[in-house]
């Protein structure tokens, strides 16, 4: 049984995530971190095996670097922070994932081998009025495997924000009369719950950290 916390488990995304630790059968919600539920980190890290962050990008590297000092494993889907502290930090593993939903990672690995291809492209990318970073960490995420596959530079992106919205990406690529666009839709939140899931069941056991790209589970 995976003991697993939640941190931001009030928000959307993480009141989903805990539904879905609750729904899994090899999984224990052991605790809910959260200031608008009057708890903090350390209170839920001596319970935990895996903690799930779900917070804002400025809490993101000290709630993981708390959680690797406890020897607690670590997923965080926040995105918008820089990584790079959490190079080097040792005694717990760290995976991190722009977009947990099956299909964005498809999209983002059919856009890098589209791109070998097609003259330009851009993104487009719109989420909700809340999301605090812009671009997305999945349109970040698709420009830089995109740029790798063809030694080019990144694709311009266009950030939406708009309520109404959960998270949606178009990347649109265009060539002598021609274009192809690839498109994912996230409906619901629940589309995210999978990847996270997997995420918490493969963490302990990462061939390095931290780890980027739900792909790498895949």
């Amino acid at each position: 049984m995976i003991r697993v916390a939640v941190a931001g488990a009030a928000g959307r995304m993480g009141a989903t995530v805990c539904e879905a630790v609750e729904g899994a059968a090899d999984m224990e919600l052991t605790g809910r971190a959260d200031p608008a539920l009057e708890t903090t980190l350390a209170d839920v890290l001596p319970e935990a095996d895996v903690v799930v962050d779900f917070t804002r990008p400025e809490t993101a590297v000290p709630n993981a670097l708390a959680c690797i000092e406890a020897g607690v494993h670590v997923v965080i889907g926040t995105t918008g922070f820089d990584i790079e502290p959490l190079r080097s930090a040792r005694g717990a593993n760290v995976f991190f994932a722009p977009n947990f939903a099956i299909g964005a990672v498809l999209m983002m690995r059919f856009a890098a081998e589209a791109a070998r291809h097609m003259a330009k492209a851009e993104i487009i990318e719109l989420h909700h009025d809340r999301k605090l970073d812009a671009p997305s960490g999945t349109a970040a995420r698709t420009a830089e495997l995109m740029a790798q596959a063809t030694g080019g530079r990144p694709p311009p992106i266009h950030s939406v924000r708009l309520p109404g919205i959960v998270a949606n990406q178009e990347v649109i690529l265009g060539d002598v009369g021609q274009t192809l666009t690839l498109r994912h839709d996230s409906i619901d939140r629940v589309a995210f719950m999978p990847g996270v899931l997997l995420a918490v069941r493969r963490v302990a056991d990462l061939p390095e950290s931290p780890l980027v790209g739900l792909e790498h589970l895949l």
